[in-house]
């Protein structure tokens, strides 16, 4: 069986948030959506499960991190090639997302960016060319 990813991600603004994953590529899953979440669909695997904070609080009795000024989690999904991972970036950035807050990855079989959505939730995107990767020296020391 697939296994599947949801990604809750607690947002300050339910509707500016949706708007932002949609504009970067993620279609709403209207069954599993309502007034304090929102299911984003990224692949038939993986989802982003936007919440209001009160909804967020159901699930954990931990504080709700700012993610604007803390990091407790960098997302990655991966890119069909270079040109991909640009688009991606730049349909955030056109979005209102930040973009570029972590290095660029450029190694050659591995091409990487990121952004921040409007609540301060970190994703890369990578390309990688897995024949060449596989090839290429180890990037531990990189």
């Amino acid at each position: 069986m697939t296994k599947l990813i949801f990604v809750n991600l607690p947002v300050s603004d339910l509707a500016r948030a949706t708007a932002f994953y949609q504009a970067v590529g993620a279609s709403k899953n209207e069954q599993f959506s309502n007034d304090t979440a929102s299911c984003m669909v990224l692949s038939d695997t993986i989802h982003v499960m936007l919440l209001t904070h009160d909804k967020f609080r159901q699930f954990t009795p931990k504080k709700i991190a700012d993610a604007k000024t803390s990091s407790e989690v960098l997302i990655c999904v991966s890119a069909d090639n270079r040109n991909a991972v640009d688009e991606i970036v730049g349909k955030a950035e056109a979005a209102g997302g930040r973009v570029d807050p972590g290095p660029k990855q450029d190694y050659g079989f591995m091409y990487g960016r990121s952004f921040e959505d409007p609540d301060g939730h970190m994703w890369e995107v990578m390309w990688m060319d897995v024949a060449a990767a596989t090839a290429a020296p180890s990037l531990a020391n990189a």
